[in-house]
């Protein structure tokens, strides 16, 4: 892959950035004046993990609800089906799992599901919530926005504001940071707010189909939350402009990919994200960066870095690259440290070590990890070390124990659920709360980092703070991690799945683009309220104005158990199969 394929991101060491200065006496207890105060660039007693600053609002996440169709495919079961090798998808994926569903599901009906979901297992009153956003990239409709569709669940409140938010897998994060914004800003009523990450990811046949999946997640947000971003400047966003996957042709589901092209731009993306976040959160405990800041350079104990955090949750499209992503942020890690040593070193010394270097005498060490890195790899363009396959073998060697003790909570559900786009990192967050939290183990003063990406692209990582919410005795409602995870029970939820033939793959899809082709009026075919869970909301048709309508299963109806009723797809469908030919759109291209 050419350089000149890509469009800008690359990152090459540390760069600096000032924090942002929200209020002059912003984190400061003890502030007398509003004269604006530089942050110090090294302290010896500050540590990458120091506590929290924050204005004392601490807005953040109050509660989480997951929805995933009932019907999934086994990876294994898929390799065998496919013809291809043994491991091709759970190995050289990382995945077990995806999520499955036909035409009588749309992201509309996923959205209603769970957001219902969330106000009924909360018992939260639709009239205290002030704003409902959705992030998602499987639109319906060019104009009206999945969040209208929404208010049908507010019967007698129109006064709640937000819209839907599209850029591929991040319009989630953008929906949830604007929640977070409005929450924490004057303007904020002290009502609650709503993010709605959905998607079906779908992809044409070809390699990236098996990258598929279906699933949204439902955030209430508000002040005093359990799991919050206690100070919002620790965060870092990348943007830039390139066409790793997109949907041109408004007539299929399915994007163009160029699968090698996004896992590079997924790459630049984090990097770029973690090492400003490292730098914005060094430069926020105290820690200098860098010897024009006027202070000696920061001690590598002090900065932030890839095992300061006590969990990860990455965007997820297949968790094989997360696995890569995490090892590259040693890279990173190595790479900064680097540059420090070099800060700290006289001239003469630099010419020397340069004169080794050039002899080939001098092996630099990731103390940090027991590994060694040859030179070239601290000091070369990054964007030559993206293709360097044995490279990726030694990340993978110096952060398999951390990826293994910080990520494997986060990325469970995500690999028996498939590919969730916009709702993916929220997945993760889920599956985190469900099992971390369950256990016991999301105690206050824990930190979990969070990146999400979004193709085209836009990235942000941002860093939440798990806490003990105050009970002031003022009639507040007090949310808990515990809570939390008891409510959603996500893993025992997930187990009573039913998993079907791998051939129901290639038939929901084929059906959904008939559909997609079709145009009004249209009658859903499958899958049908018998094989859906309790609660799920489902299309009931398109009427010859193109209006959608919908209804909901009952909550005390009994599914079909799993595994008794045959083929998910009805006999029309598979006539269907027979009859046509397959639709061709462009089909994706992912590099395992």
């Amino acid at each position: 892959m050419t350089s000149h394929a890509m469009a800008v991101g690359a990152v090459a060491g540390a760069i600096a950035s000032t924090a942002l200065q929200r209020h002059p006496s912003f984190g400061r207890k003890n502030s007398k004046n509003n004269a604006t105060k530089k942050i110090p660039t090294s302290s010896p007693k500050t540590k990458a993990a120091a506590a929290p600053r924050g204005n004392g609002k601490n807005v953040g996440i109050l509660a989480l609800e997951v929805y995933t169709p009932r019907t999934y495919i086994s990876q294994t079961a898929l390799e065998e089906h496919s013809g291809v090798s043994a491991g091709r998808y759970t190995l050289g994926l990382g995945q077990e799992g995806l999520a499955i569903t036909g035409d009588a599901e749309d992201v509309n009906s996923m959205a209603l599901t769970v957001t219902h979901s969330l106000l009924e297992k909360y018992d939260i009153d639709p009239n205290t919530v002030g704003r409902l956003e959705v992030g998602t990239e499987t639109l319906v409709d060019k104009s009206k926005s999945t969040k209208t569709v929404l208010m049908d669940l507010f019967p007698d409140n129109t006064d709640i504001e937000g819209a839907t938010v599209i850029n591929a897998c991040y319009g989630g994060t953008s929906a949830l940071l604007n929640a977070f914004n409005w929450v924490e800003s004057d303007a904020w009523d002290g009502r609650y707010a709503i993010v709605i990450a959905v998607d079906i990811a779908t992809y044409a046949r070809g390699p990236a189909r098996p990258t598929c999946g279906a699933g949204a997640v439902a955030v209430l947000v508000g002040r005093n939350a359990p799991l919050a971003l206690v100070d919002p400047r620790e965060k870092a966003t990348h943007a830039s402009n390139v066409y790793d996957f997109f949907k041109p042709d408004h007539s299929v589901e399915y994007p163009v990919v160029d699968g090698a092209l996004s896992q590079v731009c997924y790459y630049r993306a984090l990097e770029d994200c973690y090492t400003k976040f490292c730098d914005r959160v060094d430069r926020l405990n105290g820690v200098g960066v860098a010897a024009e800041d006027g202070g000696d350079v920061a001690k590598d104990e002090e900065c932030f870095h890839a095992e300061a955090a006590d969990y990860f949750v990455f965007h997820a499209p297949y968790n094989k690259l997360v696995q890569k992503s995490y090892g590259r942020m040693h890279l990173m890690d190595a790479r900064r440290k680097h540059a420090r040593e070099l800060l700290r070193k006289d001239p003469e010394e630099k010419k020397e070590d340069e004169k080794d270097n050039g002899n080939g005498s001098s092996t630099p060490q990731d103390r940090s990890s027991g590994s060694a890195l040859a030179e070239e790899h601290l000091t070369k363009p990054i964007e030559e070390t993206y293709s360097d396959r044995a490279l990726e073998g030694t990340l993978k060697s110096i952060s398999k124990s951390s990826f293994n003790q910080r990520l494997t909570d986060a990325n469970s559900a995500s690999k028996i659920v498939g590919n969730t786009y916009a709702a993916s990192v929220f997945l993760g967050l889920a599956s985190l709360v469900d099992k971390a939290g369950s256990r016991g183990e999301l105690t206050p003063g824990k930190t979990a980092v969070v990146f999400s990406y979004g193709s085209g692209a836009i990235a942000t990582m941002y860093r939440l703070h798990v806490r003990e919410p105050t009970n002031d005795n003022n009639g507040e409602r007090v949310f808990t991690i515990d809570d939390m995870a008891k409510k959603m029970d996500l893993t025992a939820h997930l187990a009573t799945r039913e998993e079907v033939h791998p051939q129901e793959l290639d038939l929901a899809l084929e059906t959904r683009a008939r559909m997609h082709r079709g145009g009004a009026p249209y009658s859903p075919v499958y899958p049908t309220a018998g094989r859906m869970f309790p609660g799920t909301y489902f299309l009931n048709g398109i009427n010859p104005k193109w209006v959608r309508s919908y209804s909901r299963v009952p909550l005390d109806s009994e599914p079909a158990p799993a595994g008794s009723s045959g083929m998910l797809a009805p006999p029309i469908v598979l006539r269907l199969a027979k009859r046509d030919a397959n639709s061709t759109p462009a089909t994706g291209m992912l590099g395992v």
